[in-house]
């Protein structure tokens, strides 16, 4: 498992307040509001799933970009890595998290 304890416990924090669960995926750690994923931990990234127009917003941040479950992989669809700057701003952090898991719990399944 490659991903930063202090990123899981940033998470889980900014998370408080949300049913929200965490467990292995890939090379990372995949968290969980519900049912539904709407965050996954890779070394010391943390991706986000974000709506459509979140994601505009989140890609305009400086050093947002895609997130990768691993270097060679493929970009997670839906998920932005958020760069470190909002990693590092407890309020700015808490706002994305909250946006994503509100995302993620009213998406429906087809």
């Amino acid at each position: 498992m490659v991903y930063r304890p202090i990123r899981y416990e940033q998470m889980m924090k900014a998370a408080e307040g949300l049913d929200v669960r965490a467990r292995r995926m890939f090379d990372g750690m995949a968290v969980y509001s519900g049912e539904r994923m709407f965050a996954y931990l890779f070394g010391e990234d943390i991706g986000l799933k974000l709506s459509p127009r979140d994601q505009v917003e989140a890609m305009q941040l400086p050093g947002a970009g895609p997130l990768r479950a691993s270097p060679e992989a493929e970009p997670m669809k839906d998920y932005v890595r958020m760069p470190k700057a909002v990693l590092d701003n407890y309020d700015q952090f808490v706002y994305w998290v909250q946006k994503s898991a509100d995302y993620a719990a009213n998406q429906t399944t087809h």
